[in-house]
Order: C-alpha cells, then sequence, then structure tokens
C-alpha cells in the first residue's frame, strides 16, 4: 500500500521532487519537496485507491470508529468519500468557528462519547491536526485517531502527536516516496540522503547544492 500511493502522488504530482532547484516554504524554509494532495481528486485512478486505502486503514485499525471528521479544506472530500465507502456519517471541523448562523466550529452531527477518526490528507509539523483533535474532545468526543495519506515523519510532528496522546496512521511517508522516486528515476539515488537530511531538520540547509 505504501509503495502503491507514492506511485500514486509522484506520478500526478501530487508530491514534487526537486532537490536541485528547492521550493521556498512560508516561513522561509527551502525545502526539495512540495506536496499538494488536493491533486488526488482530479485524478480518478489514483482517488480510487486513496480512498479504499483510507477506508481499509479504519477498518483495521480503528474497527469501532463511528464517525469521520475531515480537517478543512483539504480532510473534507477524503472525508466524504471514505466515509460513502464505509457507510458511516461524516463532518468537519473549520479552522474557527463561524462569525454568524449558530457560530458552529463542527460541521455535520457529532454526539457527546461518539468515536471519531480525524481524516487528513498530510502531516508535517501536525500542528494543525491536534487543533482538529483538540476542538472533538471538547466537544465530548472519543477520538480514535487519524488517517492521512502522507506524512513526512518530521521530529516536530511525531512529538506533538504523541504529546497529546494521539495516533496517526499514513497511506505511506516521505522515506517510502523518496525510495520510489529514485528506484524510478524520479531523482538520483544520491538525492535520498539529502531528501532526509531536510525531513530530519528542515532548518538546516546544509542538504542544498549535493551535500551529504
Amino acid at each position: 500500500m505504501e509503495r502503491l500511493i507514492a506511485k500514486d502522488l509522484l506520478s500526478i504530482g501530487a508530491v514534487f521532487l526537486r532537490p536541485e532547484q528547492p521550493f521556498t516554504w512560508a516561513s522561509g524554509i527551502k525545502s526539495p519537496v512540495y506536496c499538494d494532495n488536493r491533486l488526488t481528486l482530479t485524478a480518478p485512478a489514483v482517488r480510487t485507491d486513496v480512498e479504499n486505502g483510507l477506508a481499509k486503514i479504519i477498518r483495521e485499525n480503528y474497527p469501532d470508529a463511528q464517525v469521520l471528521m475531515g480537517t478543512s479544506t483539504a480532510g473534507i472530500a477524503h472525508a466524504a468519500i471514505t466515509a460513502h465507502i464505509l457507510d458511516m456519517p461524516m463532518g468537519y471541523v473549520r479552522s474557527g468557528a463561524k462569525d454568524h448562523g449558530r457560530g458552529n466550529q463542527i460541521e455535520g452531527k457529532l454526539e457527546k462519547g461518539q468515536k471519531v477518526v480525524v481524516v487528513e490528507d498530510l502531516i508535517s509539523t501536525g500542528g494543525s491536526v491536534i487543533e482538529v483533535v483538540n476542538v472533538l474532545r471538547e466537544a465530548g468526543a472519543e477520538v480514535l485517531g487519524i488517517a492521512s495519506i502522507f506524512t513526512y515523519g518530521m521530529k516536530k510532528g511525531l512529538d506533538r502527536l504523541a504529546e497529546a496522546n494521539v495516533k496517526n496512521i499514513s497511506l505511506t511517508n516521505f522515506d517510502v516516496v523518496a525510495e520510489v522516486a529514485a528506484e524510478t528515476g524520479y531523482i538520483k539515488p544520491e538525492d535520498i540522503t539529502r531528501l532526509i537530511a531536510f525531513r530530519n531538520n528542515p532548518s538546516d540547509e546544509s542538504w542544498i547544492g549535493g551535500a551529504k
């Protein structure tokens, strides 16, 4: 599954690797990778693999789940399609409460005590998805964990998830994507070391220019 999804994401440019010409994140950090999993929604074959994969993760790792909750906005469509496959209710969590109407931050019916799985497209430092988990917990939900498409496996993200006591299961991860990319000639084999160096310490730019 990890390798299949890695190939899928690379094939449509949802994960775009460019170690020789780094992208610049909003924070100013130089990155050899750009990830836009929204592209999976416009590629039907890949979308099918992703949603069936998320459904499999939930069946196998969260069999007691009662409701799926997507993250706003990237996780909403994936939560909806996966919930349809599993014949389960779904909703989503806004980044903030509405300033009109009922002022909802959680959209969709959620009862106290219900067992919830959060559906997310991408996990890097983990901050935004943990905010979603906290909102659901404050509303009285029992959050079983997260089902996500891709994770960088950054230490900061792993530490935050552990501190929040929340489990994440991803369809694929940075290491597998790098490995598959090298095998298929997308990047040079020696670039794997550079990519992993970035992942391990994004603020250290020594990987740029071929540094090993």
